[in-house]
């Protein structure tokens, strides 16, 4: 994993330097209020003691309340400022990351456990939003404000000045070193528990009736315990980390206090009123030197985000070499890369019979395959080859063969999520000319296993077409069946369960159907859609499909069965 794809990966992150502009300013300002109400509330105390006219304190007293009330005011408008800019790119981040997951599968990522991927989508890529938040922001504000603090504290006593940086070096160093070392090892095992964790909770829910049915809930049960017992002790770990850095700049605090007190105390003078004497001509009134003494105390409160800050970075180059594995590891050469839209399409569209095909003038197919092959990445020989058919508008296409055979891998070529070798055109136009989401638009498949979101019907329809109405959802479910079984289920707002858990094989066959119809596609793919359905509903199934389909619609049908009579179609065996 190289330090570019790392980079590419956090810069997702990070919102832009003008939205985050702002919150780092108000930072600075909630900080300085922090610093500037310990020094001047000490100054005004010692000052008091004194006696002088009230007058004299008036100009204290206001900046004590107006440090007081600019801290808390600062602080809230910095969190709103910084959280907004952080989770408004937190949308964009979990896009983008989404889009470079898509062409990863299937393929690129199949040996991964399951538990490793939703950890590294879900877990990791929140994980990043600390990047601005508790690395970027902390290390820019305390810098600024340490830093500034350091040089009015060098107008009052230079000697206080040099105290304080050098215990900050030192402490910062300190606390890095130690928080690396005791951390460093559990930000490893805090992954993997994690992935654990959720690899055995999928297991649980998934498989569950499986676990049931042979009395192996308690296994599992007992798996997922000790996964939260590894996650447990690793966030124990940090915890401890954190304790032993707060225990060290609480230390060094106090200490730096202390070595200035005795530094300073020989230049104490009587004078009263208190001017910068002390780093001038070596004599400190009493108020400037409470002050003196007291400044360290707050600019520790504020360095102490360093060290945490630290942390959180190294958490999130963790979570950003995970996602990055996933994400900017160079596709296999199987994994067709997506490109910028071209518009062979609508020139195709707009003229789909007149281009010439092989020297020949006339109507051209819709797809038409020339000595294809496929072969999944990583694989010496080809899952498919030497296939070859054109495909007309109405036409309907058999593939048939053995598990095993190639007829998915073939699916997964025509869609364009695995890539080819030989000659396969989508309407005249060679598909690797097109994007693979352009010829999605026109090639649409539907799966042995249609994936069903855990909504209601209406979304799991409008999947395909966002702008349909309800009764233009309606109106297709009657097409492909299912009108009175939604209407007797209480219309489009009924649920469909998790991954279809709800409803049968075959009706998630037929809602897959009914999206196909309202995506508009001119060839639609139907791999293996009576799997798992009895003969005689599996003909009526699928006599039930392909009538739904307009006349003008290509199909290409993926079975190892035989065809209900009346069905015509052109064979294919792999």
């Amino acid at each position: 994993m190289t330090q570019e794809q790392l980079r590419t990966v956090i810069r997702r992150a990070v919102p832009s330097g003008r939205r985050s502009a702002f919150g780092l300013v108000l930072g600075v300002c909630a900080d300085l209020c922090v610093v500037g109400l310990l020094a001047l509330s000490m100054w005004l105390i010692v000052r008091a003691g004194e006696q002088p006219p009230i007058l004299h304190l008036t100009f204290a007293i206001v900046g004590v309340r107006a440090f007081a009330i600019g801290r808390a005011a600062f602080r809230y408008a910095e969190r709103l400022a910084s959280h907004d800019a952080a989770l408004a790119q937190l949308a964009v981040l979990r896009a983008s990351t989404f889009e470079a997951l898509v062409p990863r599968v299937p393929g690129a990522i199949e040996s991964r456990r399951r538990g490793d991927v939703l950890t590294a989508f879900v877990d990791d890529v929140d994980q990043l939003q600390d990047e601005p938040l508790r690395v970027r922001q902390p290390l820019i504000v305390s810098s600024v404000v340490v830093c500034l603090s350091i040089v009015v504290l060098a107008l009052i006593s230079p000697i206080a000045a040099v105290i304080l940086t050098l215990l900050l070096l030192a402490t910062g160093l300190l606390s890095a070193w130690l928080s690396a070392r005791v951390s460093a090892a559990s930000d490893r095992a805090l992954s993997e528990a994690r992935a654990d964790l959720a690899d055995a909770l999928l297991e649980r829910f998934s498989a569950a009736e499986v676990l049931t049915a042979y009395g192996a809930t308690s296994l599992q049960r007992e798996r997922i315990v000790a996964a939260e017992r590894r996650l447990a002790s690793a966030q124990s770990t940090r915890v401890r980390s954190a304790g032993l850095t707060a225990a060290l700049l609480s230390l060094a605090s106090g200490v730096t206090s202390v070595l200035v007190l005795l530094a300073l105390a020989p230049l104490l003078g009587d004078s009263a009123g208190g001017g910068f004497a002390g780093g001038f001509v070596g004599e400190l009134s009493a108020p400037l030197f409470a002050a003196a003494v007291i400044v360290p105390a707050a600019v520790f409160e504020v360095f102490a985000q360093v060290p945490a800050a630290l942390v959180a970075r190294r958490t999130v180059l963790a979570s950003a070499r995970r996602v990055a594995e996933l994400t900017e590891a160079p596709l296999p050469a199987e994994i067709p890369v997506d490109g910028p839209p071209v518009a062979h399409l609508d020139r195709v569209d707009e003229q789909p019979h007149t281009e010439l095909v092989e020297g020949r003038s006339g109507p051209q197919p819709l797809l038409s395959v020339r000595d294809l092959s496929v072969r999944h990445p990583g694989a010496l020989a080809p899952a498919v080859a030497g296939v070859s058919f054109d495909l007309n508008p109405g036409d309907t296409l058999v593939v048939t063969g053995e598990s095993g055979a190639g007829k998915s891998t073939l699916a997964l070529a025509l869609v364009r999520l695995l890539d080819y070798q030989g000659s396969y055109r989508v309407g005249g136009v060679e598909a690797r000319e097109l994007s693979p989401y352009e010829a999605r638009g026109t090639v649409g498949l539907i799966d042995q296993r249609p994936h069903l979101f855990d909504a209601d019907l209406r979304q799991n329809l409008k999947f395909a077409r966002d702008t349909a109405s309800d009764e233009e959802l309606l109106a297709v479910l009657d097409r492909v069946g299912l009108g009175s079984w939604v209407r007797e289920r209480g219309g489009l707002g009924s649920r469909v369960g998790e991954r279809g858990a709800l409803v049968s094989g075959g009706q998630a066959q037929r809602i897959a159907l009914a999206r196909a119809l309202l995506a508009d596609f001119p060839v639609v793919i139907l791999d293996e859609p009576t799997a798992g359905v009895d003969r005689e509903l599996a003909d009526r199934l699928l006599t039930d499909m392909l009538g739904a389909l307009p006349s003008d619609r290509a199909v290409v049908l993926i079975t190892h069965t035989e065809l209900p009579e009346g069905i015509a179609a052109a064979h294919l065996a792999l």
